[in-house]
């Protein structure tokens, strides 16, 4: 969140720009997109591409959720 009550972040994903819903690692972003810019440790995303992140990676958050 950022430090002024009501002040969103935009989207990280290059083009897009809107209100950012969710904050994820950098790191955890790169595996749906790899295009990012190298900015922060974090990676505020919009609705929409949170929502292609969870597609995206589905099965290997699967996979580390049963431990392999």
């Amino acid at each position: 969140m950022s430090p002024e009550a009501g002040v969103e972040d935009p989207c990280i994903v290059p083009g897009c720009g809107a209100p950012a819903v969710r904050h994820l690692a950098l790191a955890e972003a790169r595996r749906a997109f790899s295009d990012l810019p190298e900015k922060g440790r974090r990676a505020p995303l919009c609705r929409d591409h949170y929502r292609a992140w969870k597609k995206a990676t589905r099965t290997e958050r699967a996979l580390e959720r049963l431990g392999r």
